[in-house]
Parts: structure tokens; C-alpha cells; sequence
């Protein structure tokens, strides 16, 4: 990618306006054809002199092309340039024959003649004063554009973000970055601190700047969050943060006392950022005002109703599943928990039919579509993804249901709430109408929430609301080898490896990471797929306790892509390659497109300027500047995968996975499969994994603030009953 290209603009082909991806004929000085150029050239002109540095490559249709990841750009010097220039549709109203007007009139001084004299125009006959008035707009606005061009990416900007600045700023861009370039992080999409960091510094900003220092420390606090924090002791944040903005520590210390209640809070030798505290202490209070509050559902003899409920589907419970739909229809917020075979989904469908007879207004939730898919399967009803019960308001990048337009509903059931993070719950339960009676279904052992926060344990550790912790394995789930492992190694009993043929769990020895690799590849490819009949593209998932390695999922994707769904025709973004056809998944929420976090679907189609993915129901168009949001699904951390159930799920265990051999991750890995299992690797890997019950340490504050705000609100109303 170390070629160059320089000459004029010829024609513009394509030109995205959203994020400046341009297809153009540049055409270079004593050569008969013109060459398409292709890349992120925001406000290029026909007829402007551009000098280009890229790579050629071949478009599958288009044919050859010159990729184009820097240029400069030069107003058109010759009489032939500056026609096309002024005729590209630069200004409004100059069309091919006013354009030759002038640069017969003007010839090569023509641009100069615009810039500094442009009444002289008016010399030419029948150009008004009126024309002449758009000229100057639309002049000094495209001069604008380019000056704001030139100035970003002297200071370290990309075209492509120049473009988002300007979209942002518009003729301010200038001004507003030089004043601090740091608020580029909050205020324009896509540009984090890193950015705005290597802009800042090549305008003269010093690392120890107050500017740097408070972006730097809310940055580090958003690394924290992205590793599960919502909060963290101070004690150990001070030195993090000096090493990453490379200052001494004394510099932090100070910089984080002037930011004490005005970005961070701090209690107790622990930091918070302001929104998650604030979210923590939201959650605390309408907790309190949903178990305290009038429901709207008739009390019932709740023993009678689960009798009833017996009779009427069939069925007897076990002890301890009657006593939890007996809380459950009694609780005004309940959590039940436990793994697999424990019933969860049967005592779902018990208090649902309860329920049905007391109200028609009954919600079901889950926070993944994959999730609500499948808690419609089981209670066929319909159920929703969280997002979609909060209604995404797209004007302000926040939900249109809250506390002042709250859900319509008298009972909420939500399932795998393991997997609802801080912020998630916190605007769940601000939309929650307080005569609404809630329940709260998932299993606690799992790996926690992917976004920050541990809010089930938090729930039920505090010990201040109604919870059922399943344990009995039913009669029907002990005949499979899934569930019985899963909770051995739940247990921190080592797995039953040694299986029969035909069983639903199996365990194939490979000593190294390669060994391991080329077993996946021919179970995946070749094995499975005709054992069981599953497709070994939407039938079959690899997770991985790792991305990085030879049996992390970014080489087994690479693998698997050229095993499963090879092509001739790949498009390359972000250095990832993809191909039509392919297994992908969205790694960031995004709310424009309605896609989020974990969603996966198949590529249905490729062209030169964007790519369109099909997730379940919907299809989805990415411009090729969204890519950087989609990466290979084929194989895929457990983490991402979590919620998610696959028919098959194929697992590599090895020591070189040692930091993230845990007993959780086995256990949600495991519990991923639907009708097979297969791990694959060594027993002292798994022997790792089940004997470590130390779960990764997130530091929340969440546990204590429940315990707190049950004992305030205790306390006020004992205080108030001695009162009366």
C-alpha cells in the first residue's frame, strides 16, 4: 500500500455524503485513460489536482481500482481543470455552459477572480446578481469544508473523521477543536479519547494538561467499565491511570480531587463515574418503589392457585418448585435461579397461566433476541427484547418509555436476566409502572452481564428482595449428559468425559493448540455435521475462552471462513476479510440500526458500497465505514455468547487459556448447547476451569447501596409507625 497517483478529478463516480466515501476517475498527466480511485475523500471536486497514496486492488466487478488511504488536494490550475471544477455542481446553478462563460472570460486567473473579486462576474452577460449571491454561499461554504479538511488532517485526523468534526461543528470545527480537542470524545461518534488524544498533542496540548487529565481519567474509568467495573477502589485506580496517561501519580491525585462531584463520586475509598452511580442509586430507589408500591394484581390463596396450576397442565412440582411459584405469586419482585433442568422455564409457564387469569396485561422480556426468540418457544407467547419494550427514541439517543411513560403492564416476566447490565436494568426499571408485579428468571452461575455490573448477584447477595434458588435436577434432564456435567462442574466436580457414542456430551484428548485446531476443523467440517445432521454453519458454534491464538476465535473464524464459506470475491475493511455468505456477528450496540451487542447473522449481500446482513427477521445495510462493528461468527468468545443457544457447540480447552480458565465460563460454555456438546483439548484444562471458583473480580456498588436503602427505608417507617 505504498503507491502513489497524482493528476486531475475527471468525474465523480459515487460519493457517500454520511462519511465521504467517494469513487472517482482521476486522470494522470500524459496518460490516454483515466483510473478509478476508491476510499474516504469527503468534499472532492471534478477538476481538482489531487495527489493520492494507496494500494491497487481488484473489485470483483468493478475491476482494478486504486485504494486510496491518504491525499492532498490542490485547486485546479489549467483552464481544462477549472471548467470541470466549477461544472461538477460545486455552486448551484453553474452548469456546463455558465462554467465555460467564465473560464472563457477568465481563463486561468478564473478561481482567483471567485475568491477575491466575484463581482467582476457579473462582466459576463446574463449573470445576475442573484447568481452571483449563490455563488458566494455556496463558495465560502466549500471553502469552509476544506479548510476544516486540511486543518484535521494536519493535526492527526483521518478524512473520515475530519468528516464526522465538520458534520458535528460545521464552520466552528476549527475554533471549537483548538479550544479542546478532548471534547471530541463526548460529542462526536466514533472519536474516542485515543483520538482526540493524538490530536490534542500535535496542536501543542501537554500531557499533563487539566484538559488531558480529566478526559484521560473518564476514559480510564470507561476502560474499567468496559472490563465490568462500575466502580473501583481509588487505592488501586490512581497508578492504573498514571501508567496509561503516562503522568505521575501526584498528578492524578489532584486532577481526581478537582473532579470529585463534578465527574466522579467517591465513597468509602471507592470512585465512581457519575452515570453509573447514579444508575446504581436509580436502581436502589425503584426497587424500593416496586416492592413497596400497590399492585394491581388481586391477592390470591397462592397454594390453591399452584395446585391448581398442577391440575391443569399436568404435572406435579417438586418441593422446591412449589414453594417458588408460591413466592413468585405472592413476591411483588421475585428472582428465580438455577440451572439447567431445574425447571425454570416449567415454573414460567405455571405462574404465567396463574397470571393469565387475573390480568391480560402481561409483558414478557429478555435482553437478547436470541433470548426473547427463545422464551417465546417455551411459553408461546410473545415475547420482546428489552430494547424493543423501551422503545429506542432516535432524536435523543435515549427510550421513549420511562417513569413518565411507563410500560402498560401488570405483571413483567424477564428471562436470562444474568445478562442485563447496569445501565440496562436501570432504565428497565424506571419504565416499570409501580403497580406492576415483577419477576426476574436466569441463572446466577452463569458468566455476568458482557456491559458493566454483576446486577443479578448484586440482587440477590443484597438480600433485601423474594429469591428461589433451583437446585433439583428433574427426572426427564438427568438422562443427558449436558445438564448432569454442567452441574458438576458447577459443583466443582470434575465432568464425566468417558461417554457413550451416541451420548449428548462428548470429550475428544488433543494435546497442543494445533492438534486441537485441526479437530474442530474436521468436526465442524465434516463429522458432526454428518453424525447429527446439524449445518455446520447455523447448526454448530465454536466458543472460545479466548479471541487471541491458534485456538482463539479470530484464527479458528479465519479457519473455518476458508473451510466453510470460501470466495473469491472477499471485500477487506479493518484488516477483517468477508466474504458473502458468512457467519458474522454486531460487537457494539447500535441503536440507529437496531442491532446489538452479540447479535448474529449471515452477509446477503455484498457491493462496492456497502453490505447488507440478514439477523433473523431483519436485514441490516452497513456502509463499508460501519464494518469495524461486524466480525466473524463462526467461532466466538462464550462471553459474546451468552444468552444464545446453538443445537451444537464445540469447545477448545487448553493450559494456553490459563488466565481465563474459569469454572463460570466452563459452566456457560457447556450450557450454550442445546442437543451437543464437544470438548475439546485436555483434562488438565478442564481440571483448571472446575477446580477455579474464583469469579474475575468486577468491583460494583450495587450489593451494598440495596443493603443500605432497604435499612434507610426500614428505619423511616419504624421511625414513623412509633409516631403515629
Amino acid at each position: 500500500m505504498d503507491e502513489s497517483l497524482n493528476g486531475y478529478i475527471d468525474a465523480i463516480v459515487f460519493s457517500q455524503p454520511e462519511n465521504g466515501f467517494t469513487v472517482a476517475r482521476l486522470k494522470e498527466p500524459k496518460k490516454r485513460d483515466p483510473v478509478v480511485i476508491v476510499g474516504y475523500l469527503p468534499g472532492l471536486q471534478a477538476g481538482e489536482n489531487v495527489v493520492c497514496r494507496g494500494g491497487w486492488k481488484n473489485h470483483p466487478t468493478h475491476g482494478r481500482q486504486f485504494e486510496v488511504c491518504e491525499y492532498d488536494v490542490e485547486a485546479p490550475s489549467d483552464v481544462l481543470g477549472i471548467q470541470k471544477y466549477l461544472e461538477s455542481g460545486l455552486v448551484k446553478g453553474i452548469g456546463p455552459a455558465y462554467a465555460k462563460k467564465i473560464v472563457d472570460c477568465f481563463g486561468a486567473n478564473t478561481l482567483d477572480v471567485i475568491d477575491k473579486t466575484p463581482q467582476r462576474l457579473l462582466e459576463i452577460e446574463g449573470f445576475g446578481k442573484k447568481k452571483l449571491k449563490q455563488l458566494k454561499e455556496c463558495w465560502e461554504a466549500q471553502r469552509s469544508i476544506r479548510d476544516v479538511m486540511v486543518f484535521l488532517r494536519a493535526h492527526g485526523a483521518s478524512p473520515a473523521y475530519a468528516q464526522k468534526i465538520f458534520k458535528q461543528y460545521g464552520n466552528e470545527s476549527i475554533e471549537k477543536v483548538k479550544q479542546n480537542p478532548y471534547g471530541l470524545a463526548k460529542e462526536v461518534s466514533g472519536i474516542g479519547f485515543k483520538m482526540a488524544d493524538v490530536i490534542a498533542l500535535k496542536l501543542g496540548f501537554a500531557l499533563h494538561s487539566p484538559e488531558r487529565l480529566a478526559a484521560g481519567i473518564e476514559f480510564v474509568f470507561w476502560e474499567l467499565a468496559n472490563e465490568g467495573h462500575t466502580c473501583y477502589p481509588l487505592v488501586d485506580f490512581i497508578p492504573i491511570a498514571a501508567t496509561m496517561l503516562e503522568v505521575d501519580v501526584a498528578l492524578i491525585e489532584t486532577s481526581i480531587k478537582n473532579l470529585i462531584n463534578v465527574q466522579l463520586i467517591e465513597q468509602e475509598g471507592m470512585v465512581w463515574l457519575k452515570p453509573y452511580f447514579a444508575y446504581e442509586q436509580g436502581i436502589v430507589k425503584d426497587v424500593l418503589r416496586l416492592m413497596h408500591g400497590q399492585q394491581a394484581i388481586r391477592s390470591i390463596d397462592a397454594v390453591k392457585a399452584v395446585d391448581w396450576v398442577q391440575q391443569k397442565l399436568s404435572f406435579q412440582f417438586a418441593e422446591q418448585q412449589k414453594v417458588a411459584a408460591v413466592q413468585a405469586l405472592t413476591d411483588k419482585v421475585h428472582v428465580i435461579t438455577g440451572g439447567p433442568g431445574t425447571g425454570k422455564s416449567t415454573l414460567t409457564n405455571a405462574i404465567l397461566a396463574v397470571s393469565e387469569k387475573l390480568t391480560d396485561k402481561i409483558i414478557l422480556g429478555a435482553p437478547t433476541g436470541r433470548a426473547a426468540k427463545r422464551l417465546t418457544q417455551i411459553t408461546h407467547k410473545l415475547a420482546f427484547t428489552i430494547h424493543a419494550l423501551l422503545e429506542m427514541d432516535f432524536a435523543t439517543g435515549g427510550f421513549k418509555r420511562g417513569k413518565d411513560n411507563p410500560l402498560d403492564c401488570d405483571l413483567l416476566i424477564i428471562d436470562e436476566a444474568s445478562m442485563i447490565d447496569t445501565t440496562l436494568l436501570f432504565h428497565l426499571l424506571r419504565a416499570i409502572p409501580t403497580r406492576a408485579r415483577v419477576l426476574l428468571v436466569g441463572d446466577v452461575d452463569q458468566l455476568p452481564s458482557v456491559g458493566a455490573g454483576t446486577v443479578l448477584r448484586d440482587l440477590i447477595q443484597s438480600g433485601t428482595l423474594g429469591v428461589t434458588r433451583l437446585t433439583e435436577i428433574f427426572r426427564q434432564a438427568k438422562g443427558s449428559k449436558i445438564i448432569t456435567n454442567a452441574h458438576r462442574i458447577n459443583q466443582g466436580e470434575f465432568p464425566e468425559v468417558h461417554t457413550p457414542e451416541r451420548s449428548d456430551f462428548h470429550f475428544i484428548e488433543a494435546e497442543t493448540p494445533e492438534a486441537i485446531q485441526q479437530v474442530i476443523l474436521r468436526l465442524v467440517s465434516h463429522e458432526i455435521p454428518k453424525t447429527w445432521h446439524f449445518d455446520p454453519i447455523d447448526g454448530i458454534q465454536v466458543l472460545c475462552p479466548m479471541k487471541k491464538g491458534v485456538i482463539g476465535a479470530e484464527m479458528l473464524n479465519d479457519a473455518l471462513q476458508n473451510l466453510l464459506n470460501p470466495s473469491a470475491k472477499p471485500v477487506f475493511r479493518a484488516g477483517r476479510r468477508f466474504h458473502l455468505a458468512d457467519k458474522v456477528m454486531q460487537i457494539k450496540n447500535n441503536y440507529d440500526k437496531n442491532v446489538y451487542n452479540g447479535d448474529i447473522g449471515r452477509i446477503a449481500e455484498i457491493s462496492s458500497e456497502t453490505l447488507i446482513v440478514r439477523f433473523d427477521d431483519k436485514e441490516v445495510d452497513y456502509s463499508l465505514s460501519d464494518l469495524d462493528e461486524l466480525v466473524l461468527a463462526y467461532a466466538t468468545s462464550v462471553h459474546k455468547y451468552q444468552g444464545s443457544e446453538c443445537p451444537c457447540v464445540v469447545i477448545p480447552m487448553h493450559t494456553s487459556h490459563f488466565k481465563l480458565l474459569h469454572r463460570n465460563l466452563l459452566y456457560t460454555a457447556v450450557t450454550r448447547g442445546k442437543r451437543q456438546v464437544y470438548v475439546v483439548g485436555t483434562t488438565k484444562a478442564i481440571a483448571i476451569a472446575v477446580h477455579n471458583d474464583q469469579v474475575q473480580k468486577r468491583y460494583t456498588g450495587l450489593e451494598k447501596a440495596l443493603r443500605d436503602g432497604f435499612t434507610s427505608y426500614t428505619d423511616q417507617n419504624h421511625r414513623q409507625l412509633k409516631f403515629i
